[in-house]
Formats: C-alpha cells, sequence, structure tokens
C-alpha cells in the first residue's frame, strides 16, 4: 500500500470509527450502497492470492485483538468468556485460515469435462463476483456470524456491507480490525442501526442478501427483495433434536447435551432444545444431566471462570419465560434452576421432564439454558419425533451401533448432524453449514458456501476455424438421418456403438461443412 493510500485509508478509517453512518434514511442506505458499487470493480481486480493475503492479515490482526474482542463481545452480550473464546475467536480463526489457504482452490477457474461429440472443445466455469453483498446478522454471535459473510464476499471478489444488530453493534470494532489488516475502508462497510436501515438497505438494491438470525424477518426480507429478484441466502431458526439411544455412553451423552443446551446461554440457533433419550437409560440420562446441570455456574467473567453468562436481550427473557411457564402450567416438572426469579436475564439452566409436545417449548425456538427431556421406545418413534417440527438446521444422534446412528442420522430432515457429539459440524470449515424448512436455505462455509457468493460463469472454448457445426442450418434429410444415427449410437452404450458414433459424426461434419458453405 502506497504511501497516500495509507493516509487516506486512515482518515477514512477514523472518519467510520468515530462518526458511524447510523442515519436510517434512504438516501444514507443509497449513499452507502453507491460507495460498495463503485469500489467493487477495485476487489474483483485483485487475484485470489491478493485476497487470501488480506485474509492473513486478518488472521494475524484477530488473534492479536483477540482479548479486545472478547471485551466488546461480552460488553455487548454479556456471554461468558470461554464462551466468547470458543464459538467466536477460535472459530473466526479456523475459517480465515480456511479462506486463505482453500479459497483460492475453491474459485479459480474451473475444468469440467466435455461430450464427446463436442470434442475437441474445451469446458470451463469461472466463478465470478456477484457485485455487492449485503450481510444483515443477529446479535446471539455477533462477531462470528458478522465476520463470516463479509469475509467470505470479500474472498469472492464482492464489496460487502454489514449490518449488525442493533443490540450488539460492536461499535467501531470490525473497522478497527478491518483498518488494522490494511482492507480499504469501503470494501467492507459497517453500517449501524435498526431494522428500518437493513430495509432501506434492501430497497438499494445490493446484488445477494445473506441474513442470519429469526424466521419471520427472513421472511420478510425475502418478500422485499422479491421486488428486486434479489438472490437470498436464509440462515434461520432452528428446533434441534438430540437423539440418544440405549447404547449411547451416558456419561459423555449428558455432558454433551449440557453443553449443547446451555452454551452461550443457550442462545445458539443450533443448540440442543429436544432431548430424546430411549427408555433404557432414560432415568440414568435425567438423574446424571440433573446433577451435572446444578454444578454450573452463572456469570460475565473476566478470567474465563464463569459457565453461562446472561441472556442479551430482555425480549428473549419474556419469551423464555413465557415457554417455562406454559410448560410447568401443562404438568412439566422442572428439576434444576428453579430459583430463578423470571426477572433476571441471569437465567440458571433448567433441565425439564414431562412436558407435552403440543406447549409452546416443543413447537416454538427457546432461544435460552432450557433443555426438555423426553422418553421414546423404538428407532421409528425417534425419527417421527425428531421430524416433528417445522424447523431443520441441526440434530445429533448418540449410540454405539455404527448403521443404526448413520440410518438415523439420514433419516432426520435437516442441515446438520453430529453423531456422539454436538453442534461440532460448525467446527469443519470445510463442511457447508445450513438448514432446511422453515430454518432457511443456502450455505455458508465449505466450497458450496464459498460459492454462493459468486454468479458461475459457464464458457466454451472452440476453435477459430471455418467448420460449420452439424447442428446447425441448413438442414436437410441426409443430415437429419445422420445425426439420428448418432444419437442412437451415443446413448447406447458399448465401445462398438462410440466407435460408431465417432464415425459418423465425422462425416456429418464433412457433410454439414459442405452444405454450408455451398447450400443444398
Amino acid at each position: 500500500m502506497s504511501q497516500l493510500e495509507t493516509q487516506t485509508h486512515h482518515k477514512d478509517h477514523k472518519t467510520s470509527e468515530h462518526n458511524p453512518m447510523s442515519n436510517t434514511s434512504a438516501s444514507a442506505a443509497e449513499k452507502i450502497m453507491q460507495q460498495a458499487r463503485a469500489i467493487q470493480p477495485q476487489v474483483g481486480a485483485l487475484t485470489l492470492a491478493e485476497r487470501a493475503s488480506f485474509m492473513a492479515k486478518l488472521r494475524k490482526v484477530v488473534l492479536d485483538q483477540q482479548d479486545v474482542i472478547i471485551d466488546t463481545i461480552q460488553k455487548d452480550t454479556g456471554k461468558s468468556r470461554f464462551d466468547a473464546l470458543v464459538a467466536e475467536i477460535f472459530a473466526v480463526l479456523d475459517y480465515i485460515e480456511f479462506l486463505e489457504k482453500s479459497g483460492p482452490k475453491i474459485l479459480a477457474p474451473e475444468k469440467v469435462p466435455t461430450p464427446i461429440v463436442l470434442f475437441p472443445k474445451k469446458s470451463r466455469i469461472y466463478y465470478e463476483p456477484l457485485g455487492v453483498v449485503l450481510a444483515i446478522v443477529p446479535w446471539n454471535y455477533p462477531f462470528y456470524t458478522g465476520l463470516i459473510p463479509c469475509i467470505t464476499g470479500f474472498m469472492a471478489g464482492n464489496a460487502v456491507i454489514l449490518k449488525p444488530s442493533e443490540f450488539t453493534p460492536l461499535q467501531g470494532l470490525m473497522e478497527s480490525l478491518f483498518y488494522k489488516a490494511e482492507f480499504h475502508p469501503h470494501w467492507i462497510q459497517v453500517v449501524y442501526g435498526d431494522g428500518k436501515m437493513g430495509s432501506d438497505l434492501i430497497n438499494a438494491r445490493p446484488n445477494k442478501i445473506f441474513f442470519t438470525g429469526g424466521t419471520e424477518t427472513g421472511k420478510r426480507i425475502m418478500k422485499q427483495a422479491a421486488d428486486f429478484l434479489i438472490p437470498v441466502g436464509l440462515e434461520l431458526g432452528g428446533k434441534d433434536p438430540m437423539v440418544v439411544f440405549n447404547d449411547a455412553n451416558v456419561e459423555r451423552a449428558t455432558s454433551g447435551a449440557m453443553w449443547g443446551g446451555f452454551c452461550n446461554a443457550g442462545q445458539t440457533c443450533t443448540s440442543v432444545e429436544r432431548c430424546y433419550v430411549q427408555s433404557g437409560v432414560y432415568d440414568e440420562f435425567v438423574e446424571k444431566m440433573t446433577e451435572k446441570t446444578k454444578r454450573l455456574t452463572l456469570g460475565t467473567d473476566k478470567d474465563g471462570n464463569s459457565d453461562i453468562g446472561h441472556i442479551t436481550t430482555d425480549d428473549q427473557r419474556k419469551k423464555i419465560t413465557v415457554q417455562v411457564n406454559d410448560a410447568l402450567a401443562r404438568g412439566a416438572k422442572q428439576l434444576t434452576g428453579e430459583n430463578w426469579d423470571k426477572t433476571s436475564k441471569y437465567i440458571p439452566p433448567i433441565v425439564m421432564v414431562d412436558v407435552p409436545n403440543d406447549s409452546i417449548m416443543m413447537q416454538e425456538e427457546t432461544f435460552g439454558p432450557v433443555v426438555p427431556i423426553i422418553k421414546f421406545e423404538t428407532e421409528d418413534e425417534a425419527i417421527r419425533l425428531a421430524n416433528d417440527s417445522e424447523y431443520g438446521l441441526s440434530a445429533s444422534v448418540w449410540g454405539g451401533d455404527k448403521a443404526q446412528v448413520e440410518r438415523v442420522a439420514r433419516a432426520i430432515v435437516t442441515g446438520n448432524v453430529s453423531v456422539n457429539n454436538v453442534m461440532v459440524t460448525q467446527g469443519n470449515s470445510h463442511l457447508p453449514f445450513g438448514g432446511v424448512k422453515a430454518s432457511g436455505f443456502g450455505r455458508t462455509k465449505g466450497s458450496i458456501g464459498v460459492r454462493a457468493f459468486t454468479a458461475p460463469k459457464s464458457v466454451i472454448f472452440d476453435g477459430n476455424n471455418g467448420k460449420i457445426e452439424p447442428n446447425w442450418h441448413p438442414y436437410t434429410s441426409k443430415k437429419y438421418g445422420m445425426f439420428r444415427n448418432v444419437t442412437r449410437y451415443v446413448f447406447s452404450g458399448g465401445v462398438l456403438n462410440l466407435l460408431k458414433a465417432g464415425l459418423t459424426a465425422v462425416k456429418m461434419e464433412i457433410y454439414a461443412s459442405k452444405i454450408g458453405k455451398n447450400g443444398r
């Protein structure tokens, strides 16, 4: 970066950091979009190696600034320090490294086979930038969910606009990290505001919208985007089942259920929200789960010594209160967390049993530290219960019969499954992540997720010669007969038929060139 570019970069960064764009007017959104459109060709002109080099710089900055990042995350969310370290810092660093090393290979022009009847033509796929990507992200993992679509969109050659949640804006943090990593300030713009700003940005017509958040908001975004035919990726809510069979290791499974249900105070779209346990180990599972849960600690700590922080928004606390009260009124039993006063955002982890299937807790996303445990008898019943939800984001299956756990993992209608583990699919950046049904569509991460931020362009190369293609005009009955024979030979199979097809095709090309130049 030249001295002039560095000075301009520093000036723009300071403006962004100390006077962030928070004006929710449509004109402000249009200005932001114009800046993104103007800078995008510069991003697209960077080679894949150059974009990867910015990933390397960003990785070093995040690693160096991790304590500052965690402090900022805790200030906005109230989560425990360990949750911030594992699910935000470590996960982000892993994905940055994935883009740095694998991104250029994933996005490089791809050679694909060309049918023999098109010989000697060559086929390629180019993964071109879409233009401007708008990422609207939630408050539960503001650093992780904010950075992942930004750097993926950038790696694919797009300019990016990030609209964080107004509840957890991480004000100035992202801009500071990008500045330290020497990104141009308009390559990735951070725009503050509420839902009105998000709507205004959509009206400014980005080339792709990636939204992470609640299902109802996702539906509204999709409706608005439809007017402009803007492609949308939606990573929405979940009601993830955990299925535990009799031959599962109960000690491990209960610890998995506890972490899967209570990490980040249960504010995870893939958290364990329905725990189905086979009757043979049900009593042991409930006893161990209850015992372990009672030992967990609450607090927004500064030394990594607290298990669970507080719920981020008071609105979410109210929803959890409604679900717990509804379940209790319908005959459910609460085994832990009975001392919660229903007003504090520090909600102790709650284990419940005998929760009716038609209760709010079993039908709607909970997004809090609450795990209901339900008994089942047979494999078929477990599959039916696991699929009895409008959501399909993630699931886990636990047991010792390898054939059974794989069979059940395949039978559950969901986007992700962890076997004898929980929420671990997100830990592999090579795996695509996303859901089905009301949990949304589209994928992040993995080669599928990276290419989702591109416009694939198909290209076939042919020679610059005087050959006339046999399928071009003029048509004749003789050419028709020859093409009919080629069709039969090509699709009948066998080496002999393939040779016949090749011989007939050569004769047809000679004939086509003759009549193409001289007429019938």
